[in-house]
């Protein structure tokens, strides 16, 4: 093999490895995050922070499927959906999983550095739950919930960097943030729950057991009337509410994914959720706009 092709052949599984070619993941945590960031601003919060946040969020969640695979390598061979991952395979070394995840990090941390000193300080405890998370699934019953932590993170850095505090709706806000990451990473753990259980990992779909389904739906339930009812009080725009009612609308098409729990059907759910958080973001810019 030429040079050329080896370097070429290597960044494909740099790309495998921070899961490239599945953006939801970093949908999902952006989303919000742009959410937090309009609402903080009053409207459009200028090209230096929407480039901050959008590539901030990209790197660090690259730097956390790095983590995650290096911490999940043993766990992920027995499992169907992730025994042929880069780490898992052998195809990257661990050592050059964590220096590509520590380079997109430090990447992400220097964006951060352009704004002031709050929001670096948040930068910190978002790494910190970054590292964790992927440990959490071995001692936390749902460990669903410290991600929710972490795909939450940007809530309050958002409203750091707009204005430098961070008030009460952030805080609200990042409450039924962590119900919209119970309900899709709980349909995502459903995926793999046969697995898991042979391994002993700790997921929700398996401490939940068959309450999986209904538990998924109070989650979603609770996360649509938190942002609703903080969202609605500060714009006060039938448009918002437009944006609700289409989340909602995509919820219910949820059920009908995971309600006779199939693989398939579970992950598909879990696959579609970025598109939940499209509907509340664009009713956030369209009520903003109107104001």
């Amino acid at each position: 093999m030429r040079k050329g092709e080896g370097l070429r052949a290597r960044f494909d599984l740099y790309l495998q490895l921070i899961r490239w070619d599945r953006p939801a993941g970093w949908l999902l945590l952006l989303w919000p995050t742009l959410c937090a960031l309009w609402l903080a601003a009053g409207g459009f919060p200028g090209w230096h922070l929407l480039v901050v946040f959008v590539v901030g969020t990209i790197l660090m969640r690259s730097a956390g499927c790095c983590v995650n695979d290096v911490a999940d390598r043993e766990f992920d061979r027995h499992v169907k959906r992730t025994a042929q991952r880069p780490v898992t395979s052998g195809a990257v070394p661990v050592r050059e999983a964590l220096v590509v995840g520590a380079v997109l990090a430090l990447a992400a941390f220097g964006l951060v550095l352009t704004t002031n000193t709050l929001t670096v300080g948040w930068s910190f405890a978002a790494l910190g739950i970054t590292l964790v998370y992927p440990y959490a699934k071995r001692f936390v019953s749902m460990p669903q919930a410290v991600l929710g932590v972490a795909f939450s993170v940007g809530i309050p850095m958002a409203y750091a960097a707009v204005g430098n505090a961070i008030p009460t709706d952030a805080w609200l806000l990042v409450l039924g943030n962590l119900f919209w990451v119970l309900a899709y990473d709980t349909e995502y753990a459903m995926v793999d729950r046969d697995d898991d259980l042979k391994i002993g990992m700790k997921t929700s779909a398996i401490t939940l057991g068959r309450w999986d389904v209904p538990a998924v739906m109070l989650f979603y339930g609770l996360f649509l009337v938190i942002w609703g009812a903080v969202v609605g009080r500060a714009l006060a725009s039938a448009v918002w509410w437009a944006a609700v009612a289409t989340s909602a609308a995509q919820v219910a098409w949820h059920y009908h994914l995971i309600h006779g729990r199939t693989r398939e059907g579970c992950f598909k759910a879990f696959r579609l959720n970025h598109w939940v958080g499209a509907a509340l973001f664009a009713g956030v810019v369209l009520a903003n706009s109107g104001r």
